[in-house]
C-alpha cells in the first residue's frame, strides 16, 4: 500500500501552516480530504517546494480542506519524493495534478519512476 510518509492531516489554513512550518525549507505536501466513513486522508493533489514550503502551501489555502507535509533535505529529494507520490497515488488519472512533476529549470533530472524529463 502506498504511503506519503508525511505528517498530518491538518487544516489547510495560513495559521496552521505558520504554526507547523517555521523555517524556510524545501519540502513536500499532499492536499486532500478526510473520508467521513473511514476517517482516513484521501490524497487529491501532491506537490513540493524546493525553497519555501510554507509559502508554497499558502498558495493552496481555500482549495482543499486538509494537508500533510514532510521536510526535504534538498531540492532533489523533494523532486524525487513528489514523483513517487504522484505515481503511487494515481497520477493524472486520479489526482488533480494536471501534469507530471517537472524538475527545476536549471537541472536535467528525470523522474526515477518513469524516466520522464519534465
Amino acid at each position: 500500500m502506498a504511503s506519503l510518509e508525511m505528517q498530518g492531516a491538518y487544516d489547510l489554513t495560513n495559521g496552521k501552516i505558520d504554526e507547523l512550518i517555521t523555517n524556510v525549507c524545501a519540502g513536500n505536501y499532499a492536499l486532500g480530504v478526510i473520508n467521513q466513513k473511514t476517517n482516513k486522508f484521501v490524497v487529491k493533489y501532491v506537490g513540493r517546494s524546493e525553497t519555501d514550503l510554507n509559502t508554497r502551501l499558502k498558495q493552496h489555502v481555500g482549495r482543499h480542506p486538509k494537508f500533510k507535509f514532510s521536510l526535504a533535505t534538498s531540492p532533489r529529494e523533494a523532486f524525487e519524493k513528489v514523483c513517487r507520490n504522484f505515481h503511487d497515488f494515481g497520477g493524472i488519472k486520479k489526482l488533480r495534478n494536471n501534469v507530471h512533476p517537472t524538475p527545476p529549470a536549471d537541472t536535467s533530472w528525470k523522474c526515477p519512476f518513469c524516466d520522464k524529463l519534465g
